[in-house]
């Protein structure tokens, strides 16, 4: 219903009231929305937000880094980010996983050290292993337990993975994240108490036929000390940080093209002669060149002529001393 009524409306309903009908009203329960008190939420849109963009980079970066080391495309994207109490995200976890411990610790040293929970689907993690023991990964949907030598390999996977994640915090904070320990059974896992607010993030990693899951726990205690600060500190450094990427890639390119090996020449003239000429030449034979001694000559960069130039010499050697560049 508008804010203000014509003349018309206002007579329209008050005939209907006149006449005993029921005015309808507007339904309210639209506009209401559920909120639990027992777990307030802690992080606002924006902060949810610039957790959303941190994690598009992680994904970004474990996209490329999953696809050279299991040598085929590999898809990782971000789902949600959403707030829920410890023992909710404990509870969805399935008996038998592949999870890993992850220490965080900011170099501000304000800032308490916690711990991240990283869980990959099993599946993904068999997957990994046939991969990266020169199978198919077709056979990867298995229901048992992994090896001790199948856990040694998934360790050596995280430890990637998790240094991609370190890399992924370094464009908002200077931090410090290894792995700690991996766990397989979730049900042994207490990290936090049940009613701890934590913020899940959820990550869908697509490989070749295979769809598989990987869920990021981080304790909001330890994330509302620092999401201010490092949402402040990318909004300011952002764009410095861009342009220093980019002369940094510029520098790159630029050192690896000095390195390449160019040919040089000084080009006297040219002259057109006959194949019966070129046959009869004799040692101590003139050949007259189509530009007068004093002319300039050219100095060409493999097949290009770049530079004008005069003839000479130095220290007693032919020597040529660089004009105007040829445009």
């Amino acid at each position: 219903m508008p804010e203000k009524l014509s003349q018309a409306q206002i007579d329209a309903l008050l005939n209907r009231m006149n006449s005993g009908e029921e005015v309808e009203k507007e339904d309210e329960s639209k506009k209401l929305k559920e909120y639990d008190f027992r777990s307030p939420k802690k992080f606002t849109k924006e902060q949810l937000r610039t957790m959303d963009s941190l994690h598009e980079n992680f994904s970004r970066l474990l996209s490329s880094h999953l696809s050279g080391i299991l040598r085929m495309f590999c898809e990782v994207s971000v789902l949600q980010i959403e707030e829920m109490t410890y023992f909710e995200y404990n509870n969805a976890l399935p008996d038998s996983a592949l999870i890993a411990m992850i220490d965080f610790k900011p170099e501000n040293k304000h800032y308490s050290e916690g711990t991240l929970i990283m869980d990959i689907s099993t599946s993904v993690g068999f997957f990994m292993i046939d991969r990266l023991l020169g199978g198919t990964g077709d056979n990867s949907n298995l229901s048992r337990d992994y090896t001790d030598i199948e856990m040694a390999i998934l360790e050596n996977m995280l430890h990637k993975i998790v240094n991609q994640l370190q890399d992924a915090w370094h464009n908002y904070l200077d931090v410090s994240i290894g792995l700690g320990s991996v766990e397989t059974n979730s049900r042994l896992l207490q990290a936090f108490a049940p009613e701890d607010i934590v913020v899940i993030v959820a990550l869908q990693i697509k490989i070749k036929d295979l769809t598989g899951n990987l869920s990021i726990c981080i304790p909001a205690e330890n994330l509302e000390e620092v999401i201010d600060n490092f949402s402040m500190k990318y909004t300011r450094t952002a764009k410095r940080q861009a342009l220093d990427n980019e002369e940094a890639k510029k520098q790159i390119i630029f050192n690896t093209i000095t390195d390449s090996n160019l040919e040089i020449k000084a080009v006297l003239g040219e002259l057109s002669l006959d194949l019966r000429d070129i046959l009869q030449l004799q040692v101590s034979d003139v050949i007259p060149l189509n530009k007068s001694i004093d002319s300039d000559i050219e100095v060409w960069i493999d097949d290009a002529p770049w530079f004008n130039a005069k003839l000479g010499e130095a220290k007693s050697k032919k020597a040529v001393k660089l004009g105007n560049l040829i445009s």
